[in-house]
């Protein structure tokens, strides 16, 4: 790993902030929860929840999604 890893700063309205809350939006939807626990929905697992964060990042930061073919 470097040792200059970037760092992000995840304020009210950073385009990542606004990613998280469509990631949980989105997980509601889908009837996954983000923590899991006693009579929780099912847990979305951790190849969900990276693969959906980074389209939602994409979607925040470009304002389209565009998968790959």
């Amino acid at each position: 790993m470097s040792d200059k890893a970037a760092v992000v700063h995840m304020g009210e309205n950073s385009p990542e902030h606004v990613a998280y809350v469509l990631l949980k939006t989105i997980a509601s939807n889908e009837g996954k929860s983000l923590v899991g626990g006693m009579g929780a929905p099912a847990t979305a697992d951790r190849q969900w929840l990276l693969s959906t964060y980074a389209e939602c990042v994409t979607v925040v930061k470009n304002g389209y999604y565009a998968p790959a073919k």
